[in-house]
């Protein structure tokens, strides 16, 4: 119990401490920064679509050398459906020195001399592109600022919806006396943007409005090619703000379909666990405590999908989560993913199924695996609530990765060492019919936590790098039925019911004494053997040879 209590408690004040991320308004601070790429966000756009960047202050060092490198954004548009066009290869050199390139990709490059940032287009998409040559500095500019985006957005949607020709021509003149400032594409390459200077520190702000040829998965980064070469980086401070935002809310086109999705799925394992709850009702004389935690972990997943689909709506609607309804999601989540690996380790060693006693080994594969569930869940909340482009995200992201195999791995070993006990047990004793029938049972079981890693792990990952931007939540729609196929069969396969091959084994300490098979001479056949147990209950076995 207590250390349940420290756990919740460092939960808590690690929600509510790891970090200032915003969700899809971001805001990254970077000091003392090496690194000569930092991925900040990627997106998927829909027509309509904007990005906002607002470069608040950017710190360089002096640069030794008379023809330092570039500094500047990149974006950058997926090549194939979802796999992004940023390659292994092409990492290794700047992007921010391309003269061409097959793919959209705009670059941002920062003149600190000049004091002014030159526009690069490479590719043939509709991109507007709405520069913003001062930073506003009080209120009343903010607000006003704000209101031209509005207006700028609400005239772009016009432009789009519009059918008529006449109708689209009124709406193209009212946007150019709103936004004067907005050009097409072929404007975009060669655009120079005013640079301000604040002492030491750069700024400007730009956004980009995509059209219907432009929409799609981009890749934002910063780029400092002077940190290329790897003997002496120099360190640099980045102050960003990224605002993104699609025609419907602020999430991505991946991520639209997600709030509905976790809903109805909600919906779906509540009903699974009323009905699972309905059968242990009817079925209690034969039920275990096992079959209770099983019915705990559908309420449970049944309960995280609901707050997790509610944390999307706000995202969506807001631009970031409720802290309030975050940090449910987050508990709920923890719990679940210890529910789960703990009743699939239960299962696995047969424990009150088969047995009421967990050997030394199987102890140590819950000591493992328990604390491992608690790391992973830290470190997917650390990645939740930290932006992609400070320098721990990595490190966590990786974490998450390497623990979330080893769990899955150590949660197979009970099931193998209880297939191996079956098997010894159906050539020793006299109950070699039923040990094979839960030898065949176990078989099964391990099929099918196989397919649900292979599923969740490798088929969702290999679906969402393959499929288009824009249905790149199917992935999680995989990983939801897949789960709910798993628990499904594994609730059938251990179901309290009399036919049931586990349940036939004898659950008193009184009967556990094996009966004697008689396997004499032929003159004893016909004669039957009574015995009789400490409870007073006779059996009656006849013995033909």
């Amino acid at each position: 119990m207590m250390y349940r209590s420290v756990a919740a408690c460092g939960l808590m004040i690690l929600i509510l401490t790891v970090s200032e991320s915003s969700a899809r308004i971001h805001q990254l601070k970077l000091k003392n920064e090496t690194r000569f790429v930092v991925h900040l966000n990627t997106f998927g756009y829909f027509a309509n679509g904007t990005l906002d960047v607002h470069l608040v202050s950017l710190t360089l060092p002096p640069v030794k050398g008379n023809s330092p490198h570039p500094v500047g954004f990149s974006l950058a548009r997926s090549r194939v459906s979802g796999i992004l066009s940023i390659t292994a290869e092409e990492m290794e050199e700047c992007l921010l020195l391309k003269t061409k390139s097959e793919d959209e990709l705009i670059l941002f490059l920062i003149d600190t001399d000049n004091h002014s940032v030159r526009v690069k287009h490479m590719g043939s998409s509709d991109v507007v592109l709405v520069s913003r040559l001062k930073l506003e500095k009080t209120t009343g500019e903010v607000k006003a600022r704000r209101k031209r985006e509005e207006t700028v957005d609400k005239k772009a949607k016009e432009q789009s919806d519009e059918g008529k020709g006449k109708q689209k021509e009124n709406s193209q003149d009212q946007a150019k006396v709103t936004a004067p400032v907005s050009k097409p594409v072929e404007s975009l390459d060669g655009k120079v943007l005013e640079l301000e200077q604040h002492g030491e520190s750069y700024n400007f702000s730009f956004r980009l409005i995509m059209s219907a040829s432009s929409q799609g998965l981009y890749s934002l980064d910063f780029q400092n090619c002077n940190n290329m070469r790897p003997a002496t980086p120099s360190p640099y401070s980045l102050h960003v703000e990224i605002t993104e935002k699609n025609p419907n809310g602020y999430l991505s086109a991946s991520d639209i379909p997600l709030p509905r999705l976790y809903i109805c799925m909600a919906a779906i394992f509540f009903t699974a666990a009323v009905v699972w709850t309905y059968t242990l009702l009817k079925y209690r004389y034969s039920v275990f405590k096992i079959h209770w935690l099983m019915a705990a972990l559908a309420y449970t997943k049944a309960v995280s999908l609901l707050f997790h689909s509610i944390n999307y709506h706000f995202i969506n609607s807001e631009g970031h989560p409720i802290e309030g309804w975050a940090v449910m999601y987050y508990i709920t989540h923890l719990l679940k993913g210890a529910l789960l690996f703990i009743t699939l380790a239960l299962i696995g060693t047969g424990f009150a199924f088969v047995k009421y006693i967990l050997s030394d080994k199987e102890k140590k594969i819950f000591m493992i695996v328990i604390p491992l569930q608690v790391l992973a869940n830290v470190s997917y909340i650390i990645i939740e609530e930290t932006e992609e482009g400070a320098s721990e995200y990595t490190l966590w992201r990786e974490i998450l990765f390497l623990v979330d195999l080893i769990c899955c791995g150590a949660v197979l070993f009970p099931v193998v060492w209880s297939i191996r006990h079956l098997q010894e047990a159906s050539n020793t004793d006299g109950k070699a019919a039923m040990n094979l029938e839960k030898l065949k049972l176990f078989r099964h079981y391990y099929v099918m936590i196989v397919c649900y890693i292979y599923f969740t792990r490798i088929i969702a990952i290999l679906l969402k790098v393959t499929v288009p931007f824009q249905w790149q939540w199917c992935q999680e729609f995989l990983v939801e039925v897949s789960t709910l196929i798993f628990f499904v069969l594994t609730g059938f396969k251990f179901r309290p019911a009399s036919n049931n091959p586990y349940l036939q084994l004898p659950q008193d300490e009184e009967d556990l004494e094996m009966d004697e098979v008689i396997t004499e001479s032929g003159a004893l056949e016909g004669i039957h053997k009574v015995k009789k147990t400490s409870n007073g209950r006779e059996r009656q076995r006849e013995v033909a040879l």
